[in-house]
């Protein structure tokens, strides 16, 4: 994230951009766009709410897209390992597009909305990058629509479904990754129980020109206060979720990732999507690197591409996410590391200036994940 200046008038702009600047939002190069990355209280003030109370986030970035189709989740289990097939109308199902060496192309959140519709959310990074390989991929029976227009609110926090079931109350009979399509304040919305801080929440679809109308009427609630970017990936950090473009990549495997619980039984048997060769041997012999949290002593932060040192002074991988943790006042990271160091406990050294900061492995999560179940 870069701060914005005079030269980057090329910036797309969210459509709740002008609520964001009158509320004090600091503006950030972003995927693109510009985006808030804090507001005057500040990121950990921000972070601390939404641990406590319920944070709307804009994340109006992302892409959004459906797929037409009586056969749109056979067609596009072609291309995830997910079980798609067995998704039944109404829940939401993370899943991840691979290429043919088991890598990761994105990852994303496909709802099915009903029989013949799937609901896309991709990352605001890959966006352009998924919707070409998903056009390139999918038969003609399948119609790929991008939901350009629609933005998309993220409210998260443990008061989040009180404060929702104020709008419609049958949010509050919504599971998990359950997914329905509500009127609030409104405008015709797809909400979706789940998010990226690894607390109970919702994310709502809702159209582009209704979107700020919405949002004042949430931030109307005592409960709710607006939070940037900076606090959701302190949020995400502390629920040890991964970032792509950082913690996953075209170059890492689900396996490796620590994602392999996103692979069905059926679609391991099946192996039809691309890079299953490669992820059923690492799912039968295990790869030769993981993802891991690391809790560092002190309150220095490790960031993205510190190397980690083993205790006999050998390489043992990279940090890819490391921040700060309101929650645990502590110093805390993720990376990879040699399969011989992921055993929570085992100490490992972290360089971070040309010092040498002593780190742990530690049990991902960091903070517990506090969804509804």
């Amino acid at each position: 994230m870069t701060p914005l200046s005079p030269s980057e008038d090329s910036l797309d702009t969210v459509p709740l951009d002008a609520l964001h600047r009158a509320a004090g939002g600091r503006m950030v190069a972003f995927a693109g766009y510009a985006m808030p990355v804090q507001y005057a209280e500040g990121i950990i003030a921000e972070h601390r709410h939404c641990r406590a109370r319920a944070s709307l986030f804009d994340v109006s970035h992302m892409g959004q897209a459906l797929l037409h189709g009586e056969a749109a989740a056979a067609a596009l289990e072609r291309l995830v390992p997910a079980d798609l097939l067995g998704l039944p109308p109404g829940r939401q199902r993370y899943a991840l597009l691979t290429n043919e060496v088991g890598g990761i192309i994105d990852d994303l959140m496909v709802a099915r909305l009903d029989a013949g519709r799937l609901l896309l959310v991709l990352n605001a990074s890959r966006k352009q990058v998924d919707l070409a390989h998903l056009a390139a991929g999918l038969p003609q029976t399948v119609q790929l629509e991008p939901l350009a227009a629609r933005a998309l609110l993220a409210l998260q926090g443990p008061e989040a479904a009180a404060v929702l079931a104020r709008l419609a109350p049958e949010v509050a009979a919504l599971p998990f990754l359950g997914v329905a399509t509500l009127s609030l304040a409104g405008a015709a919305c797809f909400v979706s129980r789940s998010g990226y801080t690894g607390e109970d929440g919702f994310e709502i679809s809702c159209p582009a020109e209704r979107a700020e109308a919405l949002a004042r009427r949430l931030l109307a609630e005592p409960e709710v206060a607006l939070a940037g970017l900076g606090a959701r990936d302190s949020l995400r950090l502390e629920a040890g979720l991964c970032l792509y473009g950082q913690d996953i990549d075209e170059l890492t495997t689900p396996v490796e990732a620590g994602l392999a619980w996103s692979i069905g039984k059926r679609r391991r048997e099946a192996a039809d999507f691309p890079g299953a060769t490669v992820i059923r041997d690492q799912l039968a012999h295990g790869p030769t690197r993981r993802r891991v949290g690391l809790r560092l002593e002190g309150r220095a932060p490790a960031r993205a591409g510190a190397e980690i040192v083993a205790a006999d002074g050998t390489m043992a991988g990279a940090v890819t996410s490391g921040g700060f943790s309101p929650s645990l006042n502590a110093s805390i990271a993720m990376g990879y590391v040699r399969r011989d160091l992921v055993q929570p406990g085992t100490n490992l050294m972290l360089r971070v200036r040309e010092r040498l900061l002593p780190a742990a492995v530690h049990p991902l999560p960091f903070v517990p994940h506090r969804y509804s179940r």
